[in-house]
């Protein structure tokens, strides 16, 4: 009686899942399958063990065991969404969206004081590169934003004798919590999520793969200002 009972659970069980997903989209219903999957496979092989089917059984309770598992190691893989960086000059804020690789900024100093670069227009975006020119550092990454927003924009831009191609001159030693915002993660990362950051973040700009070659620089120091302690 009790084996019939629980078999009729199963059923039950089964068929209440079923009309839920029928009523589901297909990106619920795939979120559904993911966490429900495991969960009813686990069940029918507890139900055959009960029934006398114990070598099946197990068969189906392992892999439900092992579906969960993978299911939570992609899960954890996955790149958290709405993640951040920003990196910080004398004269410029920048920030780069992890999931879009949009970047964005703001003027923290100069005549355009307090305005985003993406209400600036080409012209008063190279205007505001000449007011830079003695920043080196701000304006290798003002070059960064224009060349994710207006990749010609070096035809347009009027001859410049220092170039603004030198080498920048260090702003004083990335403190941590430079370090923690360039690479998006909260202070007390562990060193395995700061080497994560690192590498979804170079994937995305190396100069080899069209990236700046300024930022690139900037992420790599904050990785190692960040792992000094734990090699």
């Amino acid at each position: 009686m009790t084996v019939m009972f629980y078999a009729v659970a199963v059923l039950l069980v089964l068929g209440l899942l079923g009309a839920a997903f029928m009523r589901v989209d297909a990106a619920r219903l795939a979120g559904g399958l993911r966490l429900a999957g495991p969960l009813v496979v686990g069940i029918l092989g507890a139900g055959l063990v009960l029934l006398g089917r114990a070598g099946l059984g197990g068969m189906l309770v392992s892999g439900a065991l092992a579906w969960h598992l993978q299911a939570r190691r992609r899960h954890a893989a996955r790149p958290t969404p709405g993640r951040r960086s920003t990196v910080r000059t004398a004269a410029l804020e920048m920030e780069l969206d992890h999931d879009s690789g949009s970047l964005d900024g703001i003027v923290l100093a100069g005549r355009n004081e307090g305005r985003k670069l993406g209400d600036l227009t080409l012209e008063e975006l190279l205007d505001l590169g000449t007011e830079l020119a003695a920043d080196v550092e701000s304006r290798q990454l003002l070059e960064t934003y224009l060349d994710s927003h207006f990749p010609v924009w070096r035809e347009h831009a009027k001859a410049d004798a220092g170039g603004g191609q030198a080498g920048a001159p260090g702003s004083g030693a990335m403190t941590k919590q430079e370090a923690y915002e360039i690479l998006g993660l909260e202070a007390g990362a562990s060193p395995a999520e700061i080497r994560k950051a690192h590498r979804r973040l170079m994937q995305r700009l190396h100069p080899d793969l069209g990236g700046s070659s300024f930022l690139a620089a900037r992420i790599n120091e904050a990785k190692e200002v960040l792992l000094d302690g734990h090699k």
